[in-house]
């Protein structure tokens, strides 16, 4: 292959591969985002991860998860299941979260909350995305 192709192509791709990843970074560095949350007609397993949400999250996330200045929004594009699956939840709850999206410090792990309690405020925040265009 021509040297010149070569050299072309991998600096294309050097470039994509920063645009994805400053796209991948998100407002790492903008102020405290709140957004506006419609609340849907929650199923009863959402109902009850609301309640769990509001006793145990929202001092940082936020009423109805969208963000306070102590914490991120989760009904954001950045948390869609494609990109934080369910299972991300689990472990931020579990383990704790390095800041990795926003400049926010870390999260602690949140003590008492087993994998029932987790998934009922993942149907909470989920269904909350979806009422919002997060799919």
């Amino acid at each position: 292959m021509d040297r010149r192709r070569i050299v072309g192509g991998l600096l294309v791709l050097a470039g994509l591969g920063g645009l994805l990843a400053w796209q991948a970074a998100g407002p790492r560095d903008e102020a405290p985002l709140r957004v506006a949350v419609e609340v849907p007609a929650l199923s009863p397993a959402a109902k009850e991860g609301a309640r769990l949400f509001s006793a145990n999250c929202a001092s940082c996330h936020g009423e109805n998860a969208g963000g306070s200045s102590q914490g991120p929004p989760l009904v954001h594009k950045i948390y869609e299941p494609s990109h934080h699956g369910d299972a991300a939840f689990m472990m931020a709850v579990t383990r704790g979260v390095r800041p990795h999206h926003w400049g926010f410090g870390p999260m602690p792990p949140v003590p008492g909350l087993g994998e029932r309690e987790v998934a009922r405020i993942v149907a909470y925040v989920r269904e909350l995305q979806r009422a919002n265009g997060i799919r």
